[in-house]
Parts: structure tokens; C-alpha cells; sequence
């Protein structure tokens, strides 16, 4: 388990809440994370202004855990920001952007990742245009989300055959149905087992699960039909609400074991 990533998800799921040391602690214990590693990970994070001490021994989200955080909230809404398809793209080039600063590539590819965007040809990366946002929107979402100012966003309507036909299977395979039933069979079985689980168990087994499922949501390329099966994909999002749901009342109760003072508050 990523510190780091335990931490700040503890935190974001609720933007004003407050977490103390003792409950990182413990929390950092379920996955067999030591005292000393949590600590230096608190500290890195106050340092990156991802948290910030409220008061001593007590944390909350800093500014910059305050945007990702609600960067990656949206996750909850995502089906709500898909409007039917038109057969239009939204196009993103790089190709005159420089790849030797490795950290800003990695920025940029996540970026265009993030919003599902594949690389058609050197340097264009392209998605369908069945997103609520327009051009501009798009454009300030990527930039918030790192791709480099230098970059051009624009609307293409049409392509020729060859690359409408290549465009359409930049995704295949990435996303059939049969994976969206699989994950949505795999949370729903848990969430029938769950009341029988100890305490703790249940609080370690929702996050890992949770963890790996909100991030699937978040990094969903949210395809039109025929790229992907959207009945399919809106079970498995129901799926991971319900789990995302009963995982925070887990952690709630785990949280509260410590002692009212050291619990997650607002």
C-alpha cells in the first residue's frame, strides 16, 4: 500500500475533515506500514502542501490536496458529464512539445490519459467529442490537470476512412464488457460478505478494493457506444458508488475505535 495514496484518500473523503497523527498511525498499521514511514510521509506531505496541521498532532487537506482532491472527487459524477456522440473528435497535439524532461512528459501523459485521449498519430492525441464540455473547457481541464500551455486543443468533425477506422480501435481491447461485469460481480460478492468480516479486515479490504476501483473510474476513457458497452460500464460505476458508500462507514467506525479526539472530524 502506497502511504501517500492511504493518507490522502483518508482525508479526501471529505474536503474539511481532520485526521490525527495517532489515527494515521492506525490507520497505517492495517496494511503493515511502520510508525516511522508514516511519520516521514506526513512530513513530505506538509512540505508539498498537501496537508497542512490544523493544530499539533492534527492534519487536514493543504492547498494542493484541496485541488486534487476535488479533481479527483468528480469521479462520483463522471456518467454526468457524457452527452450522445456525434461521430466528432476533441484532438490534443504535442508534437512540437519537448520529451526530454522526463517529469513534464509524464505530466502531460497523464493529463491526456485522465480525459481517455490516445495518440493517433506522432504527437495527436485524440478522443471522441461526446463530452458536456466544449473546446475550452476541455482545454482548461488538461491544463489543471498538467498538460503543458504550449499544447493545442481543438475539434476535429470529421477524418478520412483510414484514420476514422484507426481512430475507433486506439481503445480496442482496453474496455469490453466483460471486464466492466467482472469488476461489478467482484465488488458486489464483497459487499455480501462484508458483515461477516472483522473490523479491521473490512477496513483494509474496502480500500484496497475501493482504492483500485475508484481509480479504474477516474482513469476511464468514459467511451460512446459502439467503442464501448455503456450498459456494462454503468453497472460497474453503480457498483463502485454502493462500495464507495459502505467502505466510508467502515472507515468511520474503524476511525472512531481510537478515541473521539483522534477520529476523522469535522
Amino acid at each position: 500500500m502506497d502511504t501517500r495514496r492511504l493518507i490522502l484518500n483518508l482525508l479526501a473523503v471529505n474536503g474539511d475533515a481532520t485526521l490525527s497523527v495517532a489515527a494515521v498511525l492506525r490507520a497505517c498499521s492495517l496494511f503493515g506500514i511502520t510508525e516511522n514511514s508514516a511519520r516521514v510521509t506526513l512530513a513530505r506531505l506538509a512540505q508539498r502542501d498537501l496537508i497542512e496541521a490544523v493544530e499539533r498532532g492534527v492534519y487536514s487537506l493543504g492547498p494542493a490536496g484541496k485541488r486534487l482532491g476535488r479533481d479527483v472527487a468528480g469521479w462520483v459524477r463522471a456518467e454526468a458529464r457524457l452527452r450522445p456522440w456525434n461521430g466528432q473528435w476533441i484532438a490534443a497535439a504535442t508534437g512540437g512539445l519537448p520529451r526530454s524532461d522526463r517529469k513534464r512528459l509524464r505530466s502531460r501523459e497523464r493529463a491526456l490519459s485522465m480525459l481517455g485521449m490516445r495518440e493517433l498519430a506522432q504527437g495527436l492525441f485524440i478522443r471522441p467529442d461526446n463530452l458536456i464540455d466544449d473546446v475550452a473547457k476541455v482545454e482548461k481541464r488538461l491544463l489543471g490537470l498538467g498538460l503543458d500551455e504550449q499544447a493545442i486543443v481543438f475539434a476535429i468533425s470529421d477524418l478520412g476512412q483510414g484514420w476514422r477506422e484507426a481512430a475507433s480501435s486506439l481503445w480496442e481491447g482496453e474496455f469490453p464488457a466483460a471486464v466492466y461485469w467482472e469488476r461489478t460481480e467482484k465488488l458486489m460478492h464483497w459487499l455480501e460478505k462484508a458483515p461477516s468480516l472483522s473490523l479491521d479486515i473490512a477496513a483494509r479490504e474496502s480500500f484496497t478494493l475501493g482504492d483500485e476501483a475508484i481509480r479504474q473510474v477516474v482513469f476511464d476513457p468514459l467511451l460512446p457506444a459502439p467503442l464501448t458497452d455503456e450498459t456494462a460500464r454503468h453497472a460497474f460505476f453503480q457498483a463502485v458508488r454502493e462500495f464507495d458508500a459502505v467502505g466510508k462507514q467502515i472507515w468511520e467506525r474503524f476511525l472512531n475505535q481510537i478515541s473521539p479526539l483522534d477520529a476523522l472530524t469535522k
